[in-house]
């Protein structure tokens, strides 16, 4: 696994310097899709995967949604590792990095690690790109050489362009703590593996903040592997005092529910148990990402809550959830 690191650190380090001609459209990003692959977009990111039961192998390739950058290549990178290495595959191994490079006025860092999982022993390579205020990121995932070949003949088509000047971009001087309305972030395990043997899932966490000052939160835990269905459904006030946020629950309950078919539909309230009631004050910020314009509401507290889950907010968001 160290040689397919170094092959694909190499690779990805280099990629945007291609002169090929890209058939398809990403964010900022033109490429060539790699052939055979499976490709879905969710939630922001354009996912490319693979697999071989025969030989337990599979590999992705993940593309995100370009965001604004915080001005330091590293703090990106950390940032981006944090959020979608870290907190959407539970990769808990520290990436090692490759030392920063220039490419076509933009600075690229790239770093891996390797992890186990059900498969046993893959690796992941996460490149950020950062340059024009803005940053972009795309990873590659696999458990064998064998796809070194077609992860480097994708790497290689990817160009990026120069995100346009924005205009009329909302203004947030008097905005980041206008947090009315609903919040929403979700995370799962959307391998080639995990969904060709039955064992992907997700979780999907919400709030809603209504104008009279009460606040509901929902969270849905579906797993392939579980006969049930969590469901956390918690309400309460909340108030907001420059840019803190203090959320007040009153009540608060966590429901399972049967699987209507043995799938993902809502079948009958099997039980319901009281779920933690925990007053938190939040330090809430907005950050815009540009490559599919929106906002996304930053919430962070010096402890972690049940309600929350992990941290997500990476060096950029220090104990944030995004």
């Amino acid at each position: 696994m160290k040689t397919c690191f170094l092959a694909l650190v190499c690779l990805f380090t280099f990629s945007i310097s291609s002169l090929a001609q890209a058939t398809e459209t990403f964010d900022i990003a033109t490429f060539h899709s790699p052939t055979g692959w499976q490709k879905q977009s969710k939630d922001g990111v354009l996912i490319f995967n693979t697999s071989n039961q025969q030989k337990n192998t599979y590999a992705m390739i993940m593309l995100y949604a370009s965001g604004e950058s915080s001005g330091n290549a590293k703090q990106d990178f950390e940032r981006d590792w944090q959020q979608f290495i870290a907190g959407q595959l539970g990769v808990k191994n520290k990436p090692q990095l490759e030392p920063a490079k220039n490419v076509e006025g933009w600075l690229s860092i790239t770093g891996g690690a390797a992890f186990e999982n059900e498969m046993g022993t893959s690796a992941v390579i996460l490149n950020t790109f950062s340059g024009n205020g803005t940053a972009f990121s795309m990873a590659a995932v696999f458990n064998s050489e064998e796809y070194l070949p077609a992860i480097e003949a994708f790497s290689l088509s990817v160009k990026l362009r120069k995100p346009e000047a924005k205009l009329d971009q909302p203004s947030t001087a008097n905005d980041n703590v206008s947090i009315l309305g609903t919040w929403g972030v979700s995370s799962g395990n959307h391998s080639s593996y995990a969904m060709s043997n039955g064992l992907s899932g997700y979780i999907k966490r919400q709030y809603t903040f209504n104008a009279d000052g009460t606040y509901i939160f929902l969270s849905k835990n579906f797993q392939m592997t579980s006969d049930k269905i969590l469901l956390v459904r918690q309400s309460g006030t909340y108030q907001v005092s420059g840019n803190n946020l203090t959320i007040n629950p009153t009540a608060s309950v966590i429901e399972a529910w049967s699987k209507n078919g043995g799938i993902d539909d809502w079948g009958k309230r099997l039980n319901s148990q009281p779920y933690p009631l925990e007053k938190v004050t939040y330090q809430v910020t907005k950050h815009y990402f540009s490559g599919i314009q929106t906002w996304s509401l930053v919430m962070q507290s010096n402890t972690t809550t049940q309600r929350d889950g992990p941290y997500v907010g990476g060096s950029a968001f220090d104990n944030a959830w995004i």
